[in-house]
């Protein structure tokens, strides 16, 4: 259910990408140098073959950037907070709730793009807002049910939704937009709205918060997961130890590398279709099969280097600080290099496509790798560092459509496409050495259960010593 929601949540997120290929009149924007774009890979007709069909909104690359961008603002104000309430109140509930509220208003964006484009951001924005909840509830989740040693193919399979969501919404987009009901790309929302609606209503129904509160589960499997989780169960919630975790480089090594893989993988899902389109000329239906390529090499190499991963752990030839480290370099290095070689391919659409989808497909890495390393260092507060490294990372995320609308505004030529791959290599590369020098897979002094116990004692004695002033000096009124 956590790798359906996941790939519901990346269906709400990457379908706008495909529709507005679909919504906006590209012939009617205004281009500088026109000259120039017709003479790097020629016009679409003549490339390709194919009529390349307009819609009916004339909105700027600058504006296509704020339309992309709004789901995420919506996104990141909702992490921390629903990061800190499941830790107190459980994360069923939150996750169930807010992807309804996001697959509701998904059904709504045809309406709000008709009245305006201030509709339109205001219903993404609200979208955002449910979808807030997915990724930290969903660790909080993990930590509850999954043992240290499965953490990389449970982790992977779950987070490895949001690839299996984008594989499903970008094709289908596709398709829906040419031959869907209401118009073409109306359609697309219609339809994830419904499906996402339902999934909502199974998961609320159907999933229990953790293994103790789950009926359907057998003793013997109940017993080993909670005494494998070594006090991440729930079974035991001490006061969150704020100031250790913001001093916490492995927390921080993560928070970068997360920041990074956001910027980049962002780059990508939200401006590979305008990509394809803009420069390589497919056709709308044609645009969502292409875009979907990259996505399912990650879902693929995802999968498999999670087992990887874990027989890395159970041979014990590495331990989780190198086996989390080698993984995570092969999932942010390998699409730095993706990016930089298909910046350069020149007009050849199969070589482009090629290494993109070599490339995405190594960002696979990143589960198996840093993703997985909040429950490494912190099970108990995995779903509240989750939280805070997705928030800032979805911080940096939104900023990649917005860059790439200011950077393409009126020039949609291959040079400036490749300003915009170059620096989401950069931020790749940066980050993940960020991470190899800080990053750490041992479990942190400051989420340690056997001290549980003397720190709630030093806490009570503090409150204790700072009563009896007070009662001295009411028993001498007194006397």
């Amino acid at each position: 259910m956590l790798f359906l929601g996941m790939a519901n949540a990346y269906v709400m997120r990457t379908n706008m990408s495909v529709a507005i290929v679909a919504m906006v009149n590209h012939t009617a924007l205004p281009v500088i140098h026109e000259a120039e774009v017709v003479s790097e890979c020629g016009v679409g007709n003549e490339t390709s073959g194919v009529v390349l069909q307009d819609g009916e909104y004339v909105w700027s690359s600058t504006k296509q950037g704020y339309i992309l961008s709004s789901f995420f603002y919506g996104y990141v104000i909702t992490q921390i907070p629903f990061g800190i309430l499941s830790k107190k109140y459980g994360a069923r509930l939150f996750l169930g709730i807010g992807m309804l509220i996001n697959s509701v208003f998904g059904l709504l964006v045809p309406v709000a793009a008709e009245a305006g484009i201030g509709w339109l951001i205001l219903v993404r924005f609200i979208q955002g807002l449910g979808e807030g909840p997915i990724v930290p509830c969903s660790h909080a989740m993990l930590a509850k049910w999954i043992p240290p040693n499965e953490r990389s193919r449970m982790g992977a399979a779950v987070y490895a939704g949001a690839q299996f969501g984008t594989v499903i919404s970008m094709p289908l987009s596709g398709l829906l937009s040419e031959y869907g009901f209401s118009g073409g790309w109306p359609s697309i929302f219609y339809v994830f709205g419904l499906i996402g609606t339902v999934w909502c209503l199974a998961f609320l129904f159907l999933v229990s918060e953790d293994p103790e509160q789950c009926s359907s589960i057998k003793d013997a499997e109940r017993k080993y997961i909670l005494s494998s989780l070594w006090g991440a169960a729930g079974s035991s919630s001490p006061p969150i130890p704020w100031s250790k975790i913001l001093t916490s480089m492995p927390f921080w090594a993560i928070m970068l590398a997360h920041m990074g893989q956001n910027y980049g993988y962002e780059t990508l899902m939200t401006e590979l279709p305008t990509f394809m389109r803009q420069i390589l000329h497919f056709s709308i239906k044609d645009n969502g099969f292409v875009s979907a390529l990259p996505y399912l090499c990650m879902w693929l190499f995802s999968m498999f280097i999670s087992v990887v991963a874990d027989w890395m752990l159970s041979s014990g030839r590495l331990n989780h600080t190198q086996v989390r480290k080698v993984i995570n370099s092969i999932g942010e290095y390998g699409p730095a290099i993706g990016l930089l070689i298909a910046a350069n391919t020149g007009c050849s659409p199969a070589a482009t496509v090629a290494v993109l989808a070599v490339g995405v497909g190594l960002n696979g890495g990143i589960y198996s790798g840093f993703k997985v390393n909040h429950l490494d260092i912190s099970p108990r507060f995995a779903g509240i560092l989750m939280a805070f490294t997705n928030c800032l990372a979805n911080l940096t995320g939104l900023l990649a459509p917005i860059v790439a609308g200011y950077i393409i505004e009126g020039r949609p030529t291959q040079a400036q496409w490749r300003i915009v791959f170059y620096i989401a290599a950069g931020v790749y590369v940066f980050c993940a050495t960020f991470y190899n020098v800080f990053g750490s897979g041992r479990r942190q002094d400051w989420d340690n259960p056997a001290e549980d116990e003397a720190n709630a004692k030093k806490a009570a004695d503090k409150k204790a010593s700072r009563r009896r002033p007070a009662n001295e000096n009411q028993a001498e009124t007194a006397q």
